[in-house]
């Protein structure tokens, strides 16, 4: 990796000052709506990066990427002012919707969500990106196969890079509200808990006692304060955990006692998962960074999928980067263990022959059908928050289908807003 210009890439936040581009007063946002020159519909994603942006989660990013940045994450992994940065954050349109909104440079547009004025977006550039290359560079393949490969080619022909303004905050619905810590809250909320070493743990599941472990070793390793579970809740697959039993279920291991109240915190982020293995983590340590967090931890295959990046890729990369301010835990892996007894270190343990290691997908086969696992394996209380979910919010199942995608109480609202 090749870096441009000498920046401390320690700082923290990431680039030295958190981002907040947040319009509270309700009569200079509907000022902001009403110049603008167009109203734009902007899709899940668009708008969850909007709200991510604003809020400082992606700082030093105060908007959607222009090509200079692109070209420099894509190829050096740094943006254009040398910052390291893993993931393009772009926002596309095609040609046609372009000419229908008949938009220019130097236009302010009103992106709208679900019928309601979201966030001001100023546009200083349009240009057009090798969708191959950047498919190539960020994923490490061109297979269509592999989701953020996928996501990247279904972008529209043109890419437009701006600052973003919000100007309609998000209000977050029950239970998601009171997980919702963006930077500068999650920052005031460590210093008032008196925590100045915390760990970031990254999710999308719920905690087996295998990622409980994996929670407590980053703990001990990195003689933190504190761990903090950042879940992510984004755009769903089928066969997903449900967002509630994700955010439900972490928060259940303090609730019930197996992290003391004042060395567990519960939080989450908007992101849909790329699934970009060792870039991924790079990103997600930066966000993390922004978070607060002084230590991140990185298992195996972290953010990846199928077979595209090694094991420990996300603890290789790190090698050839400079010091981010935020420090990695390395973790192999924690797994039951019959001659144990228990839940043991891969990086310990003798057994090898007898070690059984936690199955994602035999634990989800077992919570389908509604058996309670040992709690060897699986907390029974964090199991019974799992079959709550299920029928208060999940239609009668822990996992995303069809009546979930359509029906579902959403994570957030964006109130009415009259421009």
């Amino acid at each position: 990796m090749s870096q441009h210009v000498a920046v401390d890439n320690a700082l923290s936040p990431h680039g030295g000052k958190l981002v907040y581009r947040v319009v509270e007063d309700k009569e200079k946002a509907k000022e902001l709506a009403k110049k603008a020159k167009v109203r734009i519909p902007v899709r899940g994603q668009i708008a969850r990066e909007c709200i991510s942006i604003a809020y400082g989660f992606f700082s030093p990013l105060e908007g959607f990427m222009g090509a200079k940045d692109v070209d420099s994450v894509v190829h050096n992994m740094t943006l254009s002012s040398g910052y390291v940065w893993s993931i393009p954050i772009v926002f596309d349109m095609s040609e046609e919707e372009i000419e229908k909104y008949g938009i220019a440079i130097g236009d302010s547009v009103l992106f709208t969500y679900k019928d309601q004025p979201l966030a001001i977006f100023d546009v200083e550039e349009m240009f057009v990106y090798d969708k191959i290359a950047m498919a190539k560079h960020v994923y490490g393949t061109d297979d269509e196969k592999h989701p953020g490969v996928k996501r990247t080619y279904d972008y529209k022909a043109k890419f437009l890079g701006g600052k973003v303004t919000l100007i309609n905050p998000p209000v977050f619905n029950p239970p998601f509200d009171r997980f919702w810590y963006p930077p500068a809250e999650s920052r005031m909320q460590f210093m008032k808990n008196g925590w100045t070493k915390v760990v970031a743990h990254q999710t999308r599941n719920v905690p087996h006692t295998g990622h409980e472990w994996l929670m407590k070793g980053a703990w001990f390793a990195a003689n933190a304060d504190a761990v903090l579970v950042s879940c992510v809740v984004g755009e769903k697959r089928k066969g997903d955990y449900i967002d509630e039993c994700i955010v439900l279920g972490q928060a259940a291991l303090r609730e019930y006692g197996y992290f003391r109240e004042d060395v567990h915190m519960t939080s989450m982020i908007l992101w849909d998962m790329r699934y970009a293995g060792p870039r991924e983590a790079v990103f997600h340590a930066i966000v993390r960074k922004n978070l607060g967090c002084t230590h991140h931890m990185f298992g195996r295959d972290h953010a990846g999928v199928g077979d595209y990046y090694p094991t420990y890729g996300a603890h290789e990369i790190f090698n050839g980067l400079p010091d981010l301010g935020i420090k990695s835990v390395l973790t192999k892996e924690w797994y039951y263990c019959p001659v144990c007894a228990g839940i043991v270190y891969e990086g310990f343990d003798g057994h090898k022959k007898q070690k059984q290691k936690f199955s994602g997908t035999v634990i989800r086969s077992i919570i389908q059908q509604g058996v309670k696992p040992t709690r060897l394996i699986f907390r029974p209380e964090v199991f019974d928050t799992v079959m709550m979910c299920a029928e208060k919010y999940g239609f009668g199942s822990p996992f995303v289908n069809d009546n979930y995608l359509e029906n579902r109480n959403p994570v957030f609202t964006i109130p009415p807003m009259e421009v």
